[in-house]
Formats: structure tokens, sequence, C-alpha cells
């Protein structure tokens, strides 16, 4: 059964776009501080080592791949109530989703054995990414498509929730370092304390999101309820067989690795490297300014001229060629790097301001070909893969921490350890370089749907809806 365009109701317009907005300003501030925060926190606060640490998360994410799959299919297959199909599923969830992002940051455990602090750190992790999170975000996502069958109203929604993102990462990345560390002994190291009571008004301030998120929006296109009998088997072929599909989650996997990255790698080349928590505040308030005034107001117009793949593929490979001239250059000025820093998330925003119209493009590439709108379900498994690349993310920045030798000695006495200090600094270049010349492989080779590709589709689709 294909998706039907309601009546009677207000035409899309700037509530539904700030609305949106706000549905990821609240995912983030649990999801932001997570990447950016929770590593640094275990390590330096709790005492564990990196590589377990990025090991559990990492694990964790694998649990996803049944969570994720599975909340999709719930979503596909539940009834729509008079307020739309996905709104209820944040209204439901966005409480619990909080509670689990602020038990994540229990500095009073501090000084409990090191088995229970990994096992309390697995749990809530589990809980608010495997569980909570995904609850949230897979209905949220999904929204999109309900809002409006417009591609280019679904385009500014993708841009606004990019702003969303980004207000979140301005918030979180710029306001945390300058509150959560103090000076040690000459050393700027983080305050566990101080940590707790943050991630305590973070999950207050998401909650707010979300419920302004579920006022504002407004569900448009009536999704049906998935009533077909379920065949695990042909939804795994289905997703195999999907090329559009399996194209954009090679290029999450690799966009999370560049950019969290970059945010999992700041904790340490800022206050560690260049001794200096204000400049890790600075490279997140320069480069989410940059996504919201060069990137905001400029992708959504460039890919309609260019389109999404075409635009993502050239921007990221431009972001990949800012580190590695700044590997090359290697600035002894903390400030120098943030430019670095600043100049090279321009190319991740592109790719992010446009991603999530993306994801409907797929969407609508596989109603075109099966006839069947699964939001829920491919959006899940899209969900997945960026929990995936987050978890690779933490994963792969905890290993090499450990091999390079960081621990938290490291980071209360840094001058003692010359060695890791210059592998610290090469790891935070050459990580996000990769992650990105990754990502433009993968939309030139793999993802299919270039510009004439989706308008196709996107005529295909409104020839059947009006028949």
């Amino acid at each position: 059964m294909e998706a039907k365009t309601k009546g009677n109701v207000r035409p899309f317009g700037m509530a539904d776009k700030i609305g949106y907005a706000f549905g990821d300003f609240g995912n983030d501030f649990t999801f932001m501080l997570s990447s950016m925060f929770m590593m640094k926190f275990y390590t330096d606060v709790m005492g564990v080592a990196p590589g377990i640490v990025g090991g559990l998360m990492m694990a964790a994410r694998f649990v996803d791949a049944v969570t994720d799959v599975t909340m999709g299919q719930i979503v596909d297959r539940s009834r729509p109530t008079k307020d739309g199909k996905f709104k209820p599923w944040i209204r439901r969830m966005c409480g619990p989703l909080g509670i689990a992002g602020f038990l994540i940051f229990q500095s009073e455990f501090a000084g409990m054995s090191v088995g229970f602090k990994i096992f309390w750190m697995f749990l809530t992790y589990l809980l608010w990414g495997s569980i909570f999170y995904t609850s949230v975000n897979i209905p949220y996502g999904s929204m999109a498509s309900a809002i409006s069958p417009d591609p280019n109203h679904r385009a500014q929604l993708s841009t606004y929730r990019n702003i969303g993102a980004t207000m979140a990462s301005l918030v979180i990345g710029t306001g945390t370092p300058l509150l959560a560390y103090e000076a040690a002994d000459g050393a700027t190291v983080l305050s566990g304390s101080r940590m707790t009571v943050i991630a305590g008004v973070f999950a207050v301030c998401g909650i707010i999101c979300h419920l302004l998120c579920i006022y504002l929006v407004e569900e448009r296109v009536e999704i049906p309820q998935n009533t077909s009998r379920l065949d695990v088997g042909k939804m795994l072929r289905s997703i195999a067989t999907n090329r559009s599909l399996l194209g954009i989650i090679a290029a999450a996997i690799m966009l999370l690795l560049g950019m969290l990255g970059m945010s999992g790698m700041a904790p340490y080349v800022f206050p560690v490297y260049y001794n200096s928590a204000t400049a890790q505040s600075m490279s997140s308030l320069v480069s989410n300014l940059a996504v919201l005034f060069v990137c905001a107001p400029l992708a959504a117009k460039l890919a309609q001229k260019a389109g999404k793949k075409e635009l993502s593929a050239v921007s990221c490979l431009l972001g990949a060629a800012v580190w590695l001239i700044c590997l090359a250059i290697r600035p002894q000025s903390a400030m120098a790097f943030v430019g670095f820093y600043a100049v090279s998330y321009i190319g991740i925003g592109m790719f992010n301001t446009v991603i999530w119209a993306m994801i409907t493009d797929v969407i609508d590439d596989a109603e075109v070909k099966n006839g069947i709108r699964e939001d829920g379900t491919i959006y899940s498994v899209y969900s997945f893969a960026r929990k995936l690349g987050q978890a690779l993310s933490s994963g792969m920045i905890g290993g090499l921490m450990t091999m390079i030798g960081y621990s938290d000695a490291v980071a209360a006495n840094p001058s003692a350890y010359p060695e890791v200090l210059d592998n610290i600094f090469n790891l935070a270049c050459i990580i996000p370089a990769i992650g990105l010349i990754a990502v433009a492989l993968a939309l030139i080779f793999i993802y299919p749907l270039t510009k004439k590709r989706v308008e196709a589709n996107v005529a295909e689709l409104a020839g059947r809806r009006n028949k």
C-alpha cells in the first residue's frame, strides 16, 4: 500500500522546519555528549583503559543490529493515530532517553571497583543507545517522509535538521570544555562532578526539545500500517540488493569515522597536546558557526544545481585535503589548529546538511522498485549504520590511544610523554582525512542516486499518487 497525502491540514511552513530542527537538537544533546566526552570521562575520571572503553562502546553498537531493525519494523507496523504515525513514539520515549543519557556520567562511582565501573558503563550505554535512543531516533528520522511529499520540502527539513544538530554541537562542544575542565598542577583535567551536572542539564534540555518538535511538526502524509507477514529473509535480501541503501550506509559509516574521529580526538589534542581547553571550545564554536553560516544557506542551493551526491563527494574530498595539509605543516599554535579544524568541518557540514534528504531519496527509490513504503525499516538500517560508525570510531580511537601509550598519567603530566603527544597530533589529523576520503569513494562508486535519477523517481511516485 502506498502513502497518501492528508487533506485539511495546514500547509508546510516554518513551524515544521523549526520543529524538526528541535528534534535533532534534542537527539544530539545526549548523542554528541556521548561522542565527545564519554571516552574522556571513563579514561580520565573513572580510570578505565581507553581500549576497554572503546571496545565496550563498539560491542554495544552491534546490539543495535537487532534493536534498530526491530524498532523499524515496529514503527512500520504501528497504526497511525490522530497525531500521526511517528510523533507518539517520540512522546513516549524522550523521557527515558534523557534519563539514560544522564546515568552514563555518574562520577560518584569513581571509587568503585574497575569491574563495577565497566559494568555500569556498558549497562547505561546499552540502555541509552540501543534501546531509548533507537526508539526516539528511528521514528523521528522516518517522520520526514510524513511531513511532506515534496522533495524540496524534504531538503529543507534536512537542512533544518542539520541546523538543530549543529546548535546542539555548538552548545555541547563550546560550553562543556569551558565548564567541565579545571587546572591541576599545570595540567588541564576533566572534572567528574562537573560532568555529572552537565549531563543532567543536557538531559532536561533534550526532553524539552523533543516536546517542542512534537508540538510544532505536522504529519501530512498518511503512512499506512504495514500488515504484510514479516519475512526476515526477504527483508535481508531486499537490503542486500538495494544499492542506493548500501551506498549511503557505506558513506555514513565512513562519515562517522571521520567526524567522530575529529570530535573524539578533540578532548586529547587540545587539553593534552596544546594544553588548552579554551581552544577545544573555540574549535567547536568556529566550526559550528561555519556550518550555520556557510553550509546551511548554501548546501540546499548547491545540491539543487549539482545534485546531493555530487556536492557531498566533492566537499568531503576538500575536507580531507585540509587535514593532510595540517598534518604536513604541524601548526604549533592551538588557534591555527582550530582554523584547520573549522575549514575541514565545512566539508563535513555540506554532506551532513543534505544527508537526511538523501535518505528520503533512498526510501523513494525503494518504493519505485517495490511498490511498498518502508520508511521505518530503511531508516532503521541507516540508523544502525550511523551507530556502527560511532562504535567503530570509539573502538578505533580507544585501541589507537592504548597503542600509543595514553593513560590518565599522560593527562596529568603531558610534558613527560613527548612521543605520546606527537602521536596524539598525528591521529587527530589522519583519522578524519582517511574517513572523509572513504566517504567520497563510497558516494562516487557505490551510491547510484544522481540528480537525474532522483528527479525521475520523484516524477514516477507523483504520477502513481495522482492516479
